[in-house]
Order: structure tokens, then sequence, then C-alpha cells
């Protein structure tokens, strides 16, 4: 169920806003505090949205729920610190053979079959939906938690709200509990936020259905003009390098504005996932630009503990390599994402 299809724009999510204010006026004026009762219609309509488009698959979301949120639990118990690393390692081993096994199994196969004298099985397995957004928002949470820098959820249901919280869920942006922990125990929706984040999500429904969807099919078309094997003169081609950027960055953008639009409706504040790329006079401010979120995670969680640039260039360019290679592989299990990362 996309952002935006009619179905969710006229009956998903008038159905959500409508549960979530008017239980939160009822509780209210019973005098009693709504965030529980919130977060438990938030968790049903999220996975009644996750099970619509991934259908039995809503069963790994919620085995990465569980097992997330009993690790982080261990992390935080624990006092000795070398079984607190331990910890942690099992919980970001466990996350990363989740997230290899479903992405990965097939591409690492085909790799293994290159070797002379190889030929073993290529499995074929099926893709949850956002399965890399949850899983690196799961691992954000662990490694945070271990780090001391959050408490585990109160609740384990706040947890699973967390996760599941079907706007950023497929899309991203990637999420942290940190951005959010304090809205789980205690929002607000007054009319004011209500209306910037309908504003929000309009302006992002139309980057995609308006300027996204449309020049979509011009760089389709040339896409498939040049993949029968037909030269495209060179203006066509350049027109067509065009749509498509404007495309993937216009679809993209346009999902994150309507995630944030929907948070903030809810009572949560988002985090920001572009600002202008296209306007960046470097490649380092277009990073920092593009997808933020995900670069950030990148940051934080990977290229500053192998040590950043505190350890001289030859370590620093190592560090760069990894942390891009993987980026290429997060996009896709594919050798051409790969080339794309390195």
């Amino acid at each position: 169920m996309l952002f935006s299809t009619l179905l969710f724009v006229t009956v998903f999510l008038p159905l959500v806003l409508a549960s979530c204010w008017g239980c939160e006026r009822i509780l209210r004026a019973l005098g009693r505090k709504p965030w529980p009762a919130l977060n438990a219609i938030i968790l049903i309509y999220s996975l009644v949205f996750y099970f619509w488009g991934e259908g039995k698959g809503v069963v790994w979301l919620c085995a990465s729920i569980a097992f997330n949120d009993v690790a982080a639990r261990v992390i935080a118990r624990v006092g000795r610190q070398s079984t607190r690393k331990a910890a942690l390692a099992m919980a970001v081993a466990g996350n990363l053979a989740f997230l290899g096994w479903f992405k990965y199994a097939g591409f690492a196969a085909s790799a293994i079959n290159l070797l002379p004298g190889v030929d073993i099985p290529i499995p074929r397995i099926a893709l949850p939906l956002g399965i890399s957004f949850y899983t690196f928002q799961a691992m954000s949470y662990v490694i945070d938690v271990w780090r001391r820098d959050v408490t585990p959820s109160p609740t384990p249901l706040g947890f699973a709200c967390y996760i599941a919280m079907f706007p950023q869920l497929v899309a991203g942006p990637i999420v942290r509990y940190s951005d959010i922990a304090a809205e789980l125990q205690k929002r607000s929706t007054p009319l004011a936020r209500r209306i910037s984040g309908m504003r929000r999500f309009l302006l992002g429904l139309a980057k995609k259905a308006v300027i996204a969807n449309t020049v979509a099919a011009f760089a389709d078309a040339a896409w498939a003009y040049a993949d029968k094997g037909q030269a495209l003169p060179v203006d066509m081609a350049w027109l067509a390098v065009t749509a498509y950027a404007l495309q993937i960055y216009y679809d993209f953008s346009g999902y994150s504005d309507m995630a944030i639009g929907i948070g903030r409706m809810l009572g949560f504040d988002f985090p920001e996932n572009f600002r202008h790329p296209y306007a960046s006079t470097s490649v380092r401010e277009f990073w920092r630009r593009w997808h933020i979120s995900l670069s950030t995670w990148f940051r934080d969680y990977l290229y500053i503990p192998l040590g950043g640039n505190r350890r001289g260039l030859a370590r620093t360019c190592f560090n760069s390599l990894v942390v891009f290679a993987l980026c290429g592989l997060w996009h896709g299990a594919d050798k051409m994402f790969l080339i794309w990362g390195l």
C-alpha cells in the first residue's frame, strides 16, 4: 500500500488519524494518559499496513522486534563490561545474519559460484518489505543501549511501536530511538501541528505523484528504447539522464516528506532526510544532504567505530572504502550496487 495510492490517502490514513485523534480526545476528557492506547493503535495499524503489502512476512518483522527488545534489556541489565560486549556482539550478529540471509544469500552464492569448480545451489528467498530499514533501526537501538545513550523502552509496546511505525517502516527515514523516545511516552497533537503535518504530507504527495511519476514515464521510455539495442541521440540521452535524476530525487524525497508529515500529525518529529542535495557544490556536501539518516547511520555506527579519520590517511581511505562498499550493498544485493558504492 503505497502512500501515493488512492486507498492509502482516502481510506487508510483517515482511519488512522480519526482513531488516534478520537482516542486521544476521549481519554484526555476522562483524565487518563492516552499514550499507551495511542501507541497500541499505531502498532495495530502498522502491522495491518505491513501485512497488506507483505502478507506472512509480518512474522519476520515481529521476530525482529522480539529479538531486539530482549537483547536490549539483557544488555542494559548486565553489569560486567565483557558480558555486555558479548551480548552486544550476539545482538548485532543476529541482526546481520537475519538481514544477510534474506537479502544477500543469493548474491553470496552467485559470487561463490564464480570460483573454478564451484556450483552450489542459489537460494530463492523472498525479501521482506523494508527489512533494511527496520533492521538498521533495531541495530542502532541495541548499540545505543550498550553505549548508555538511551535506556530500553519502558514497555515492549513502546519499542514495537517504534520499529513497526508505518510512516517510516518501508522507505525511511531511518529513525533512531533517541529521536522519538520522549514522544513515545508523552506527545501532543494540537491543531497547528496537525495542519503542519498535512501540508508536509501534501508536499511529498505532489513530489511523488506530480513530478516523479511524470518524469519517470519519459526516463522509462528512453531506457526501454536503449534496451532494444537502439542508439539514443545525444540530446535524448541527456534528457533521459536528467529525467531520471529528477525521478529518483522527487520519488525518495517525496516519500520522506510524506513520512515526516504523517509522523507530525501523530505527534512525532522524524529527522529530515534531504536538504536540497542538487544544490551541493561538492561530492562531500552532496553525501551530507542526500538520504541524511542513512549517511549519518553509517558515520556513527560504522565509520567512527572503525577509527574514522583519526588513524592516518591509509586507515581513513580503508574506512571510507568499507563504508561506501557496504552502502552500495545496502541499496541492493547486486554487483552493480557494489561497484557503485566502491
